[in-house]
């Protein structure tokens, strides 16, 4: 459904009566007078202390500020020492000037009767008479006026003084709150929805507006930025704001507000924003009122956190547009998320698209055959798109018939209408995303770290570098995130977003200190309390919000400036807050864990989305290996170049060899598909190979041939004597070489 379509019916559907029951009473007024903090957030009162008005520019209430500023703009400071009588409708009205007196002073600075008085003594000079008056009796029997700020009596009956009492008639003797509410918030925020007249929809519509902003709260909302709002909807004529289209209003709003300033790009977000929650309004919310559009608005699903759409209208066919919203609804009522119900969308209006094509022309689902998905798939090799894309496509149409034939949605599905696994174009070789060290070393050192503009943003960088956390998953970290385990040791706990679960992962020291100044930082702005560790920064009055990804990322370019971190080429490091998690990954591979072990830290579902990053253990063990002394049961050094062309092919029959012949005191260099000649006389084979992991080995079984060489030579068996003389030669060869190479700082080889 497009805008224009839906506006129209929607100012006309009950949307009056609908207002009646939303619109709060405190909104239903001609002015309405916010609380402090109420809808322009962070506020704090006026720099000048006897000023109880709310500052604005320069932490001033705009009275005192216009003061400063036609005063010269002085010294601030020398401003607030003295910054003149209070402003005007903020101070007690002049008392009467007789001693004790605290009525109205009506005419010469006295009250009516005291005039009266006077005149009948003569009229004499009116101060010196007043000051020797008898003092007012009976002073706590007065009322005070209503206003907070005013010190006179009231008069009669009204519960205002005399001069308040005055204006208040002057200006038609509005409700009396109303009157007392406005006098006493002069400078500060004001709605004033009075040039909207007699139009009673519109003085519905706006207020509803505003409360929604105050329920909301996450962003200030300024008179400055509602007031033209205000006047706009009052001169364009309309009885409500549904009558038109957002596009036209738009347009209006271009051509009755020429240019462009920040000012305006306020007020017609305000507008927007307005139009927007009248027509969730008007329109209801759930699946029984937003199933039927063809563009459907995820807020009014209960979809928290997003304020995206789905459009189904770029699908032509009806018959398939039906089918594809009731398979969109049922994944993301299972659990399935948004981006995979954007991306089930965009592959099944690609293939509504080529069903369309007059060379194909298939106008129902039962015509959809495996020929015609053949030839599809046919047409999909020539998408410009990458090779995962075009897979991703494939499996959501697997998905989507799937469900059709399994819920009954359509019985005339065919039954060979599915794709095979051999239909998947082959997946590209994915290269591993880890930083260099050398990048590392600079990102990681503390004078950088220390460049972050706010402690939030240098700890939530140590979480991603040392916990290999996503940005998202860190970003939403709970208040209360740190757990002990039996061994006292301190966990991060968060809640893995993708695998929709809750993770733990182990920290330092250091992080676990951080986290604990962070909470304390948290608990000082927000003594009430917030459920995050990292709330946003701005708009965020209550602190229920947390930081964003969207926001930490800004933040990180601003960061990864002001540190200069250079890669090998001397250019500036680019990077994504997902690397530092690869690198994390990387990192424990190349520190010989354990690839089940670095599952469980990344909350990896399947060892094959941990084999991403093993994909560097083999290099490692390699490297070991290659460093590592080895030789041969004579004691001779075995070396492979690794600039061999044939290095690769003896690195893999190495591996193949030691997984499967594995021997007590060294392993085996004959390919496993060979027969051994020697009959386990390794110590006398030329294809046995030894490491210095084996020397305890070597020095057990020396001592075994000496005492089985005594027995022999006592017996007199001199041919067993000769065998293992030779055993024994080799033996103290194997040796002296290896406890030389123990003594130096290499790595033994690995265990695969």
């Amino acid at each position: 459904m497009s805008e224009a379509t839906s506006a129209v019916p929607a100012a006309g559907s009950g949307l009056l009566a609908k207002l009646m029951s939303a619109v709060r009473v405190e909104f239903r007024v001609e002015v309405f007078v916010p609380a402090p903090g109420e809808l322009i957030f962070d506020m704090t009162t006026c720099l000048v202390p006897s000023c109880p008005g709310q500052s604005r520019i320069g932490r001033l209430c705009p009275s005192h500020y216009r003061r400063w500023q036609t005063g010269g703009r002085l010294d601030v400071a020398a401003f607030i020492a003295d910054p003149g009588p209070d402003p005007v409708g903020q101070a007690s009205l002049t008392p009467c000037g007789a001693r004790g007196c605290r009525l109205g002073g009506a005419r010469q600075g006295l009250w009516v009767r005291h005039v009266v008085l006077c005149q009948r003594w003569g009229q004499p000079e009116r101060t010196t008479w007043a000051a020797a008056l008898t003092p007012v009796a009976d002073d706590h029997l007065h009322q005070v006026c209503r206003l907070s700020f005013c010190i006179l009596w009231t008069q009669g009956t009204s519960a205002l003084c005399l001069n308040h009492r005055s204006r208040w008639y002057a200006i038609g003797r509005p409700d009396l709150d109303e009157f007392v509410r406005g006098c006493e918030s002069i400078g500060d925020e004001k709605f004033d929805f009075g040039p909207l007249g007699h139009a009673r929809q519109l003085k519905l519509e706006l207020p509803y507006a505003l409360q929604c902003r105050r329920d909301e709260r996450k962003a200030s909302t300024a008179a400055k930025t509602v007031t033209p709002v205000i006047r706009l909807a009052a001169d364009s004529g309309v009885a409500s704001l549904l009558e038109w289209p957002m596009t036209r209003w738009t347009e209006y709003f271009a051509a009755t507000r020429p240019g462009s300033s920040h000012h305006h790009n306020g007020q017609l977000a305000f507008l927007r924003y307005a139009h927007e929650h009248l027509t969730d309004l008007a329109q209801g919310s759930g699946w029984e009122s937003e199933f039927s559009n063809d563009v459907w608005e995820l807020r009014r699903l209960g979809l928290e956190g997003t304020h995206a759409r789905l459009r189904f209208d770029r699908i032509a066919q009806p018959w398939l547009r039906e089918l594809v919203k009731r398979f969109v609804r049922w994944r993301l009522s299972v659990g399935r998320s948004v981006n995979q119900a954007r991306i089930d969308i965009l592959a099944l209006t690609r293939l509504a698209g080529f069903l369309a094509d007059p060379s194909v022309a298939v106008d129902r689902l039962a015509a959809v055959d495996r020929a015609v998905l053949e030839r599809y798939l046919a047409d999909l090799t020539h998408d410009a798109r990458a090779t995962q894309s075009r897979g991703r496509d494939i499996s959501s149409l697997n998905a989507f018939f799937l469900a059709v034939r399994r819920h009954g949605w359509d019985q005339g599905l065919p039954t060979g209408t599915v794709f095979y696994p051999e239909d998947f174009p082959p997946p590209a070789k994915r290269l591993p995303r880890a930083l260099a060290e050398q990048v590392m070393a600079q990102l990681e050192a503390p004078a950088n770290l220390d460049r972050w503009h706010h402690l939030d943003g240098r700890l939530l960088t140590l979480i991603l570098m040392r916990c290999g956390l996503r940005v998202g998953d860190a970003c939403g970290l709970a208040f209360d995130c740190i757990i002990r385990g039996g061994d006292d040791a301190p966990y991060l706990r968060y809640f893995n977003r993708k695998m929709k679960r809750e993770a733990v992962v182990p920290i330092d020291d250091e992080v676990e200190a951080d986290i604990v100044a962070q909470q304390q930082r948290v608990a000082g702005r927000w003594p009430g309390g917030g459920p995050w560790l990292f709330p946003a920064q701005k708009m965020n009055p209550d602190g229920r919000r947390p930081l964003t990804a969207h926001s930490y990322r800004g933040q990180l370019g601003i960061w990864l400036k002001r540190c200069d971190a250079r890669d090998e080429h001397g250019r500036p490091v680019h990077l994504t807050p997902h690397q530092w998690r690869h690198t994390f990954g990387t990192r424990l591979i190349n520190r010989d864990v354990p690839q089940e072990v670095v599952r469980v830290l990344l909350d990896h579902t399947s060892a094959e989305m941990t084999a991403h990053y093993a994909r560097l253990h083999d290099t490692t063990v390699r490297r070991h290996w290659e460093n590592a002394r080895k030789v041969d049961a004579t004691g001779e050094a075995v070396t492979i170049d690794p600039d061999d062309p044939l290095s690769n092919a003896d690195w893999a029959m190495h591996r193949l060899s030691r997984a499967s012949q594995v021997l007590p005191n060294g392993f085996c260099d004959l390919p496993a598909q060979k027969t051994c000649p020697h009959a386990n006389t390794c110590l006398a084979c030329p294809l046995f190979v030894t490491t210095t992991e084996f020397l305890p080995q070597h020095r057990e079984q020396h001592h075994q041939v000496l005492q089985l060489i005594s027995a022999a030579e006592a017996r007199g068996q001199t041919r067993l004597v000769e065998m293992n003389r030779q055993v024994l030669g080799n033996l103290e060869k194997i040796i002296a070489v290896l406890q030389v190479d123990a003594t130096q700082p290499e790595v033994a080889a690995d265990a695969i």
